[in-house]
């Protein structure tokens, strides 16, 4: 369904350094007035070739009812190419941005190029620890992407300390939490800025799941830089029994799996602000 935007729409993509032309200390941009971007987003949708007729026409639905797409993570049911390409084929003519990040079941395989080629085949742009700034309706809209990982919350976070493998689970998570802040950092300017992940940043959006698998469902960790840099929204899915809203401090997060909506998208309407707030460092 998501075809290559217009040319020029697609302002900057890294995984570091700063866009052309942006000072650090410059005063966050202003948006146009009145103008309101329309975000679709969706987690775990799953993806498999005996369901191809109906992600089809779920994507195909969504056409003209938004600018751009979020997609969560779990993008396919056991990370087999086949299964992206089905996705893949949903976004290729969608004609907005999709924006998609990895979840565990796109890894299950462990066939991670092959799948990240044939979703880049639709025209999905994979945010792997990655950033990217593309403009809708004259405003610069930063999306950040980290797929996330396992870590727990208080009470139950996983210890930087024992095996090498249990310290390698802990550096892992660190590398995602650095990864987010940076691209906060290279979005700061952009009036709105969007974080995409696949798992839980909040305890508040797992209500509803069972307290023994919270610490593989997210870690809290991610929260610091959400935090610091106050972002317009997070979404993040994974968390197939949780709940829809949460918060970081005044940053909205949002569960957007598809079993927690009830339905395939959710799209959310963002005013521009007349400033951007994002601190700048």
């Amino acid at each position: 369904m998501a075809g290559t935007p217009a040319a020029g729409a697609l302002a900057a993509v890294g995984a570091a350094g700063r866009r052309e032309g942006m000072e650090p200390d410059a005063p966050p941009a202003a948006g146009p007035p009145g103008v309101v971007v329309r975000v679709a987003a969706a987690g775990d949708v799953h993806c498999r070739e005996d369901h191809r007729d109906q992600a089809l026409a779920a994507f195909a639905a969504l056409r003209g009812r938004a600018d751009l797409l979020l997609l969560a993570g779990d993008l396919t049911t056991h990370g087999d190419p086949a299964q992206a390409a089905v996705l893949a084929d949903a976004c290729r003519d969608l004609g907005m941005p999709v924006f998609a990040v990895l979840g565990n079941h796109d890894w299950h395989l462990d066939r991670h190029d092959e799948v990240c080629a044939a979703l880049r085949d639709g025209g999905i742009r994979l945010l792997e620890r990655a950033w990217a700034v593309i403009e809708v309706g004259g405003v610069e809209v930063g999306v950040v992407g980290v797929k996330g990982f396992v870590g727990g919350f208080a009470g139950s976070h996983l210890p930087d300390f024992g095996e090498p493998l249990l310290r390698e689970v802990y550096r892992e998570g660190g590398r995602d939490v650095e990864a987010l802040d940076r691209g906060l950092r290279e979005i700061a300017l952009c009036p709105l800025r969007l974080v995409l992940l696949h798992y839980a940043p909040t305890l508040e959006t797992l209500e509803g799941e069972q307290e023994g698998i919270l610490a593989f469902l997210g870690t809290d960790r991610l929260a610091a830089p959400i935090a610091e840099h106050e972002p317009t929204l997070a979404v993040h899915g994974h968390a197939h029994a949780g709940s829809f809203a949460g918060r970081i401090g005044s940053v909205p997060i949002y569960n957007v799996s598809v079993p927690v909506l009830g339905r395939d998208f959710h799209v959310f309407e963002l005013r521009v602000p007349e400033q951007a707030a994002a601190p700048i460092h």
